[in-house]
């Protein structure tokens, strides 16, 4: 299961409503949303994120930390509403070692 960095609830569907109420409130949908993860520099475990994102218009780079023991990953992705936003999370979240950011 991912690890959500400066997460307040301890209750993973809290924490989605919250976010869905602030994505709706702060966002203007459908429009480009940026995606970060730090990942165990293990190229299984991209592969799988990126997969999350198959048919989804989207740019991906990626950074290996100065140890190479991790990668960071953004994606930025065309997404319809909050839902769509939420729904990635949660794919991601499957993924053991992910952080989200």
């Amino acid at each position: 299961m991912a690890e959500l960095i400066n997460g307040d609830h301890k209750n993973p569907e809290e924490f989605y409503k919250s976010l869905h109420e602030k994505l709706t409130e702060h966002h203007n949908f459908p429009e480009e949303y940026l995606y970060k993860f730090i990942v165990p520099s293990d190229s299984g475990k991209i592969t799988e994120i990126m997969k999350v994102f198959d048919g989804l218009q989207h740019t991906f780079t990626s950074r290996d930390s100065k140890n190479g023991k991790y990668t960071a990953c953004t994606i930025q992705c065309f997404v319809l509403d909050a839902d769509q936003v939420i729904d990635i999370y949660k794919k991601v979240a499957e993924i053991e070692g992910v952080v989200m950011l």
